[in-house]
């Protein structure tokens, strides 16, 4: 008769194996976490812009004009830092509006040659919405009316991304950050 013990040890340890990759990767990312904010031309830009971000409402028109006017460093920041959604870029077509990883020439369907660049969330990996999260969540505490949730919700439409995405990032918060 068979026993599933000895195939059930051998499942636990490789699961036990792919999550202590996962734990490995995600104190690395904390140890990492922002360090380009040390460095030029982040720092200079995050000394003058942080105080000021402080005491406004996160998704507001003085934080989109701060934001403008902080382009060049979070430019940098966002190249060098994949828990952020802008680290990852889709085109797409302002023709037919379909998407590409990287900016063709022309549309294959109609032909347009003129593309918007925007964030593409679904590229990241679940390492780097853990990382994203928990930076988001640290945000909010830096604003005086910071709220997770008014984020999350600014930020599916500015990322566009699911009911259920948001849910799990709220859920998420909610057993883990409070």
């Amino acid at each position: 008769m068979y026993d599933s013990k000895e195939d059930t040890l051998e499942h636990i340890d490789k699961v036990a194996n792919f999550i202590n990759k996962l734990d490995d990767e995600i104190l690395n990312r904390g140890l990492k976490h922002d360090k380009s904010k040390l460095e030029k031309p982040e720092k200079l830009i995050f000394d003058e812009y942080t105080p000021k971000l402080k005491d406004c409402t996160y998704g507001s028109e003085e934080y989109k004009q701060y934001l403008s006017e902080m382009q060049v460093a979070l430019d940098h920041h966002y190249k060098n830092n994949r828990h952020h959604p802008e680290y990852f870029s889709k085109y797409v077509c302002g023709g037919c509006f379909k998407e590409f990883k990287e900016v063709p020439d022309r549309c294959d369907i109609c032909s347009y040659s003129q593309f918007q660049k925007e964030s593409d969330i679904s590229q990241m990996t679940l390492i780097d919405l853990c990382e994203m999260i928990a930076d988001w969540k640290a945000a909010t505490l830096r604003h005086a009316n910071g709220d997770i949730a008014k984020s999350l919700e600014i930020n599916q439409k500015r990322f566009k991304y699911t009911d259920e995405l948001k849910q799990i990032l709220l859920n998420t918060v909610k057993e883990y950050f409070e």
